[in-house]
């Protein structure tokens, strides 16, 4: 869709989206996630393990409330990074974030996954990459590691190329041709054996409280350590509604 537009076609709608993001997040947040929560309780549920949620820029863990509020109910044992406000790479991130890891990996006897949001989503690769045994699966949500920015990149960063290639842990990359604050295209990842990517109707800003991301979220953190398999949108109650028909 997107990628046949001509540049000025394409300029507009990134301005339309980019307008109408803090609607259409106000809207999932309120009417779309009220009408899907009964649909919610259905969601899948698997072997307990500890997950850690990273905030995306300039947002903290409060960003993420709703988000580990979900999966705790799910039943895992769910962090935030406690690390403040996400103002993006810094030493204190690549210092701290692995111990994090380590700590909770060591707490809980077995691996941790991880999911990210916007930049929390280039982070969490980055430690899957420097640390796989302690990291069980990662899951981004909206999260641009394909693109040149130089804060996505950095001058001494993993370049674009390597931040997308599939990792040596299971991963999910959640994107949204209806992303208003960052290009959809750069937030998806080449496919493999254990990497895909899923479409969903989300805002940007709404995806940590969005019923089809939330759903992918519980559905992969149920998926079995050693048997991990693509998602497969739901079928039932309707769900499949909730994801675009690229997913």
């Amino acid at each position: 869709m997107d990628g046949r537009l001509d540049p000025r076609a394409a300029r507009r709608r990134a301005l339309v989206l980019a307008a109408t993001e803090p609607a259409r997040t106000l809207l999932s947040a309120g009417g779309a996630a009220a009408a899907a929560l009964p649909l919610l309780r259905w969601a899948p549920r698997g072997e307990r393990h500890p997950v850690l949620v990273l905030p995306g820029l300039l947002a903290s863990d409060a960003s993420t409330q709703v988000l580990r509020t979900w999966i705790g109910r799910l039943g895992y044992p769910v962090v935030g990074w406690a690390l403040g406000r996400n103002r993006g790479p810094s030493q204190e991130i690549d210092d701290e974030l692995p111990r994090l890891l380590d700590r909770l990996s060591g707490e809980h006897g077995t691996a941790v996954s991880i999911v990210g949001w916007s930049l929390g989503g280039i982070f969490a690769r980055r430690l899957a990459r420097t640390a796989p045994r302690q990291v069980r699966q990662v899951v981004s949500l909206g999260s641009p590691f394909a693109s040149t920015q130089p804060w996505v990149t950095g001058p001494s960063r993993s370049p674009r190329r390597s931040l997308a290639r599939p990792l040596p842990v299971p991963s999910t990359a959640v994107y949204s041709r209806w992303d208003g604050v960052v290009d959809w295209r750069a937030c998806r990842q080449e496919a493999g054996p254990a990497s895909e990517n899923v479409a969903v109707h989300s805002s940007h800003l709404g995806m940590g409280h969005d019923p089809a991301v939330l759903w992918v979220v519980a559905d992969r953190l149920a998926q079995p350590r050693h048997d991990w398999r693509p998602f497969a949108r739901p079928s039932r109650f309707g769900l499949g509604t909730l994801f675009p028909a690229e997913s």
